[in-house]
């Protein structure tokens, strides 16, 4: 199958670009209730797999032993921008349990967050890596290896006992047997793995609904995963980011990662959803989302309207005037 179009982009009325891509929806009964395009070929999950491989974290105890809070598990799932509750978070974790900064591997960089980012340049403050926007899932992993007695100094490397067991649930919680996983590495220096978006969307639905995970550990860590998401979606993402205004309805769960890949689970539905954006961007996420939860009937219109007026369709130019507009084009199609 062939990515199809979902989003046109038009200038004066003139198309100007097209973003292509593919969607699927999954059902508790591992059915594709939905498709768009070309659901079954493996994509990088990018930072899309965050709560996935938070499960793991929470399964080993780390979270008690150094008595975090669900702040800090939401962290541990999160892209963030930098924000100061970012910086609490993150220094509340590294205070708890007894790490620095230097031990991260992820590049030092700057906050994402244009307002945060020109403020700290302005109090004199510099590139650092707990500002890089993986800092949370790096310290999890760094403090969990500390408390089992695990190398600390490799936590990254794809052999580390804590990276297979991170590869072992995504594997899990997607149904996706590992041999059909695609290996790389990521941005921040991680294993990443390629997986249909027929398992990303699984592994949503069953974050969304715990019940549908049939082991007992796994099901209280996906569940905890879940809860502080939705009681923190703010530093799961950051300002006007799709992932965080999609949780303030406590129906939802949801990730995005880079390079266009985005996931979210409805709990009373009992769907799951994944899509890509074929060109990288994430700039249509808004759009898809609010367009897919439209076209399935999703009952809390706020929810699309939050979405809409948060971030508009409209294109503005520097000056901030309108110059043209996104719309989506794709119709959602039963699954086979």
């Amino acid at each position: 199958m062939m990515n199809e179009r979902l989003i046109e982009e038009t200038r004066n009325g003139w198309l100007e670009c097209e973003h292509r891509g593919a969607i699927c929806g999954m059902d508790e009964h591992g059915r594709i209730r939905y498709a768009v395009g070309d659901t079954a070929r493996p994509m990088f999950l990018r930072s899309a797999a965050k709560p996935l491989q938070a499960i793991p974290v929470v399964r080993s105890g780390m979270l008690d032993h150094f008595q975090l809070e669900d702040r800090d598990l939401a962290l541990m799932t999160a892209s963030h921008r930098g924000e100061a509750a970012h910086v609490d978070t993150l220094e509340h974790v590294m205070e708890h349990c007894e790490l620095r900064d230097e031990e991260l591997i992820c590049s030092p960089s700057l906050p994402l967050h244009e307002e945060s980012r020109e403020a700290l340049l302005r109090q004199g403050g510099d590139r650092r890596r707990m500002y890089h926007n993986c800092a949370g899932k790096h310290f999890g992993v760094l403090a969990w290896s500390k408390m089992a007695g695990m190398d600390m100094a490799s936590y990254a490397d794809p052999a580390h006992p804590a990276q297979r067991q991170m590869r072992d649930m995504i594997s899990y919680m997607s149904e996706v047997p590992q041999e059909a996983m695609i290996q790389g590495t990521d941005g921040c220096g991680f294993p990443v793995y390629g997986i249909p978006l027929t398992g990303l969307a699984t592994a949503y639905l069953k974050l969304a609904c715990p019940d549908l995970i049939g082991d007992a550990s796994t099901r209280e860590a996906a569940a905890r995963v879940r809860r502080a998401m939705q009681r923190y979606p703010f530093l799961v993402g950051g300002t006007d980011r799709v992932d965080s205004l999609l949780m303030e309805d406590d129906n939802i769960i949801a990730k995005g990662g880079f390079k266009g890949i985005f996931a979210f689970a409805l709990t009373k539905e009992r769907l799951g959803f994944a899509f890509k954006i074929a060109d990288g961007s994430d700039e249509e996420w808004a759009l898809v989302t609010a367009s897919i939860l439209e076209q399935i009937g999703y009952e809390r219109r706020e929810t699309v309207e939050r979405l809409r007026s948060r971030i508009p369709a409209v294109i503005l130019n520097d000056n901030g005037r309108q110059v043209g507009e996104r719309r989506t084009v794709f119709v959602l199609k039963p699954g086979t």
